[in-house]
Parts: C-alpha cells; structure tokens; sequence
C-alpha cells in the first residue's frame, strides 16, 4: 500500500501546478467572463441589424428619402458591417452605448436611472423566490410520495409554466381590483416618490431610500407596491427552488447519518432544519445565475404590466418606437450583468461547496 504525502507536499504541488484548486477554478471563471460577454454582445449587434440600419427602423417613415440617407452617413450605419462591428465593440468597452434614436438621450443615462428599479424589482422577486420555495421543497421532500407532495408538485409546474404578465393580471384583478388592498401599479405613490427623490445621495432603490429616512409611511408604501410585481415574477423561480429543494432534500433525508440520528430520538423538524436545510441550500446557490436571467427577461413583461419604470419598462417603450439603438445598449448592458452574476454565484458556490471546484 502506497504511503499518503503528506500535507506539506500536497500543498508544495499545488503550487507547483499553479495553485491550490479554488484558485484555479476561480482564475478560470473569471477568464471566461470576456469571451461570454463577446459572444452575447456580438449577437446583439447582428440581431439588430438583422433588419436594416436602426435609422431607417425608427425613422423610415417620418424622414424624405435624402434626410434619411443624410442621417444614416451621419450615424455611420453605411459603412461595411465589420466596421460597425469593430467600432460598436470599442465603444462598449469604453462604456459608450450610444444615444437613442426616439428621444436623443445617452443610453448611459438611461442604463443608470431606471437599472436601479430592475434591480430592485428583481431582489424583491428572489426574496419571493426563497420564501416561497425552499420552505415548499421542504415539506415536499419531507412528505415524499404523499398528498402534501403531490399537491406541492403541482404547484411547483403552475408556478414555473404559469406566464408573468398572466399571473400579473390575475394577481392585480384579485388583489388591486376586488379587494383593493395592493396599488396597482408603479413603484410608489406620488407623494412617496417626490419625498424620495429630495433625499441628498438617493439610490434610486426606493427601499433603500425609504428606510434611510426612518419613515414608515414610506417605507410600508414601497412594500406595498412591490408585493404584486415581485410576487408574479418570484413565483416563476419560486417552482425552480421548489423542485431543487425536494429533490436534495430526499437525497439527505436517506442519508445513513440521519437514520443514525433518528435511532437517537432526535426530532423529526431538527432532522430537517439541522440536516437537510444547509444541503438543500447548495443547489439553489449553483443555480442561481441562470435564475438572474430568468428574473431579468420576466422583468420586461412584469414592469411592463404593472408599469414598473425600470429597464424593461422602457425597453418595451422603445422596441414600439423601433430605437434599435436604445434596445441594444439596455440588451448589451443586461447579458453583462447576467454574466458577472453568474461569476459571482461561481464563487459563493465553490466555497460552499468543495465539489464544484474539482
């Protein structure tokens, strides 16, 4: 039998071999961000102009022929396509996405005044998400095989296929419309927002703003136009972590130890909040990049039904007025914060999980 090394050598190697494996994995990662970024910028820009110059979509119809060609020299959109390419991804990287055609705006600025809303609306819909999900999964995996898991399944498929702006609709109908105990729409009331828009150093996150003053009339108001939107979007992950949690939650419960501890007389509620809630957490973790995206595409259909000012609010806006340019800057901007979010999610998933990094 082959003596083990020992730990000194272990670890002489690994730096020999570039470091320790968490350093490596975490270097890959973050190298993999440029070409992912490159790729999903690059198919912006050809499925923008897979339809013409964005000056002939937004203004071919209001312009005579000569201003129109005047102003798509001018924009420098008849040049050839791999000039374009290589000028719009110079730009980029120096954080210039160009102005819109529809309102002659910086779409910089944009990015900047209402990327604060999306995100927030998208928080708000991942605190949904985990309230929603993990505490269900639970009890699904729990109940393995019962009627408490085959209801939880069920509603795990309507929570996942049912479509954000469907359940918007609903959502509003029953709470806003019969009931009239949420708003319907927008971020805050009136009043709300021109308080929070004099406070020295605002965020933009309403939520955070609100709690900087100390008010609770403002702070219950932000809440209380965030319910609805956040919940139609949160539902949509909600079944995801629902399904993920069941599943782990099965696998930890047939564990050897937990039989071990469940001779010993330990309860069956600390069995599952002491050995299956920390498990059941490690796949919502790995998985939560591709849910960033999820949350950021159901938030074009969300703001949009509850008239959300936030970027897919006026992504919507602006595909109607065919701004191709203000449509590819919000795009780019998005597909790059999907891919650090998923570096970062990398990261908190290999150093709670040691498996990931091999």
């Amino acid at each position: 039998m082959t003596p083990s090394a020992p730990p000194a050598a272990v670890a002489s190697a690994n730096r020999r071999s570039g470091g320790s494996p968490l350093v490596r994995y975490l270097v890959t990662r973050f190298l993999l961000i440029f070409p992912t970024i490159l790729i999903l910028v690059s198919m912006v820009f050809v499925f923008m102009r897979a339809t013409g110059d964005p000056i002939t979509a937004a203004l071919g119809g209001r312009l005579t022929p000569d201003q129109l060609a005047e102003r798509i020299e001018a924009a420098g959109y008849n040049r050839p396509l791999y000039v374009q390419y290589v000028e719009y991804l110079g730009d980029i990287f120096t954080g210039d996405f160009g102005t819109t055609l529809s309102d002659n705006r910086p779409v910089t600025e944009i990015l900047t005044t209402y990327g604060t809303a999306t995100l927030e609306l998208a928080l708000f819909a991942l605190v949904v998400a985990l309230l929603v999900g993990v505490p269900l999964g639970m009890v699904a995996g729990y109940f393995r095989d019962k009627t408490q898991d085959a209801i939880l399944r069920v509603a795990a498929i309507l929570f996942y296929a049912t479509p954000v702006f469907f359940a918007g609709l609903m959502l509003k109908l029953v709470f806003s419309v019969w009931l009239g105990v949420l708003p319907v729409s927008g971020r805050a009331s009136i009043r709300t927002e021109l308080t929070l828009s004099k406070i020295d150093g605002a965020t933009g996150i309403y939520i955070v703003d609100a709690l900087r003053t100390g008010r609770w009339d403002l702070i219950s108001d932000v809440l209380q136009h965030a319910v609805l939107p956040a919940t139609a979007l949160g539902l949509l992950t909600a079944g995801i972590f629902l399904r993920l949690v069941r599943t782990n939650v099965i696998g930890t419960l047939s564990m050897d130890y937990v039989d071990a501890a469940r001779s010993r007389g330990v309860s069956e509620v600390r069995l599952v909040r002491k050995h299956a809630l920390k498990p059941a957490l490690i796949p919502i973790i790995t998985v939560m990049g591709m849910q960033i995206a999820l949350l950021l595409g159901g938030a074009v259909l969300t703001e949009t039904t509850f008239e959300w000012k936030g970027l897919g609010f006026q992504l919507a806006e602006y595909l109607t007025a065919r701004d191709f340019v203000a449509v590819q800057g919000i795009v780019a901007l998005l597909a790059v914060i999907v891919a650090l979010t998923n570096f970062v999610v990398d990261i908190a998933a290999a150093l709670i999980d040691p498996r990931v990094r091999y």
